[in-house]
């Protein structure tokens, strides 16, 4: 069993910055695949970034490629997404969720574990 808790949401202008954290409890925290997923009001939630479990592999989505970083620390149990450049389009929930597959999965469904959500708002 896996706990996520995000930490780092806020509400920020256009063109800003915030890093989300996500820690986690329980076991064998470095053999799991992490992804970070957002949903807006009124829409599905839609991948953003994940890491595989060697934090050799990552993949985000095209609306964020290039400003957004997701990392880890294995040994903290932590994972991060650094966002930049944001724009009022990232305003959502941000959801941390952790797969037990050891390939890096964009599919919601593929994650066996999800946080609680932290709000992110880009004001214009």
């Amino acid at each position: 069993q896996v706990q996520l808790v995000e930490s780092g949401g806020g509400l920020v202008q256009a063109g800003a910055s915030l890093r989300l954290s996500c820690a986690a409890s329980g076991r064998a925290f470095n053999t799991y695949t992490l992804g970070w997923f957002r949903q807006a009001p009124g829409k599905e939630r839609e991948f953003v970034a994940v890491i595989s479990w060697s934090a050799g592999t990552t993949y985000y989505a095209d609306s964020v490629k290039g400003r957004f970083t997701i990392s880890r620390d294995n040994a903290k149990n932590t994972v991060y997404l650094q966002m930049n450049s944001l724009k009022p389009e990232d305003t959502a929930v941000y959801y941390c969720a952790a797969s037990r597959l050891f390939i890096a999965t964009k599919a919601t469904g593929q994650y066996d574990y999800w946080g609680q959500g932290t709000q992110v708002t880009v004001s214009s």
